[in-house]
């Protein structure tokens, strides 16, 4: 399957808590060959970003052990 048809056909979700922040939200999906997409849920419509599912485990990762955090 073409990339952007996987991704218009994707199972997008978004964190159980995103409705408490103003909607300020990222979406993801996976998608074959092992990689993830992430989008706005702002703007569903603009091209995703779509990285391997190693890249989105360490992201997740270090945001649960602080490394992102101001």
């Amino acid at each position: 399957m073409d990339l952007n048809d996987e991704l218009k056909e994707a199972s997008w979700r978004k964190a159980t808590k995103s409705s408490s922040n103003g909607g300020n939200c990222l979406e993801v999906a996976p998608l074959s060959g092992g990689r993830v997409g992430i989008r706005d849920t702002e703007a569903p419509d603009q091209a995703p970003y779509v990285v391997r599912a190693a890249v989105w485990d360490a992201f997740i990762d270090g945001a649960k052990k602080g490394e992102f955090d101001f």
